[in-house]
C-alpha cells in the first residue's frame, strides 16, 4: 500500500504549472501510465464520454496559441498537451455509443441492459432533468474532470508537473482541433485541456481554505 504522506506529499507538489521545461520530456513509459489512470477513471454509469487526443505536433500547437489565453506559456513548451474531448451526441439512451458500451465493453445480458437503459434514461429525463443538448455536454463535461483530475494526480506521484487549461475560446479552439483532423465538430467537444512536463520556476506557496471552512459533518 502507498503510505499517506506520500500521497499528500504528491498533492502538495501537484500545482498550475505555467511554464515547462522545453527540453524535458516525459518518458513514454511515463506518459503511457498518465494516460492509463485516465482510462481507468470512474465515469457515470460506467459510459465513458470521453477522448484524449494527445497533441504533440508543434504546428497544431501553434494554431491553439491565438485561441488558447489560458496556454500561451505552457502550449510551446510542454513535454506532452493533452485535449479531452466529450461527446455531444451519442450518450442518450437508445444512442449507439451507449448500445456499445453495456453490450461489448460492460458485457451485461440483455436483461441488464434492458433494465440499467430504463434506470438510465429515468436519470436523464426526470432525475438530473438532461433533456437539453447543453445540459447532457454539460454534464458529460463533468465526467471529463473526473479523468482529469486523475491524471494530474498520477503525474505529480511520480515527479511530473501538470496545468488544467480551460482558458480558450472554445469555438476557435474547436476548430482549430477540427482543422487538424482530430476533432468531429458534430460529434464531439472540447471540454479542457491539460499540459504535462517538468517546471522551470520555482513552485508558488500553496494556499487553501482550512479544513473546517469547507467541511460540515451531518452526524
Amino acid at each position: 500500500m502507498i503510505a499517506k504522506q506520500d500521497i499528500l506529499d504528491a498533492y502538495h507538489f501537484r500545482h498550475a504549472c505555467k511554464e515547462f521545461d522545453p527540453g524535458g520530456k516525459i518518458p513514454r513509459e511515463d506518459f503511457d501510465f498518465i494516460l492509463e489512470t485516465g482510462r481507468l477513471s470512474p465515469s457515470s454509469y460506467g459510459f465513458e464520454p470521453w477522448r484524449f487526443v494527445v497533441i504533440q505536433d508543434m504546428a497544431v500547437r501553434e494554431k491553439l496559441l491565438p485561441v488558447t489565453w489560458g496556454g500561451k506559456k505552457q502550449l510551446p513548451t510542454a513535454s506532452h498537451y493533452v485535449a479531452i474531448l466529450v461527446r455531444k451526441t451519442g450518450m442518450r439512451p437508445d444512442a449507439e455509443h451507449i448500445g456499445h458500451m453495456m453490450r461489448d465493453i460492460q458485457k451485461l445480458p440483455p436483461e441488464r441492459i434492458e433494465m440499467k437503459s430504463a434506470v438510465y434514461r429515468k436519470f436523464q429525463e426526470t432525475d438530473f432533468d438532461l433533456r437539453d443538448d447543453r445540459a447532457l455536454l454539460d454534464w458529460a463535461g463533468k465526467q471529463a474532470y473526473i479523468a482529469l483530475g486523475n491524471m494530474m494526480t498520477a503525474a505529480a506521484m511520480i515527479g511530473i508537473d501538470s496545468c488544467p487549461i480551460e482558458g480558450f475560446e472554445q469555438n476557435g479552439a474547436e476548430q482549430a482541433l477540427a482543422d487538424a483532423g482530430v476533432l468531429d465538430r458534430a460529434q464531439w467537444s472540447l471540454a479542457v485541456m491539460v499540459a504535462f512536463g517538468y517546471r522551470v520556476n520555482p513552485q508558488p506557496v500553496k494556499t487553501r481554505q482550512v479544513m473546517t471552512e469547507i467541511v460540515r459533518w451531518v452526524e
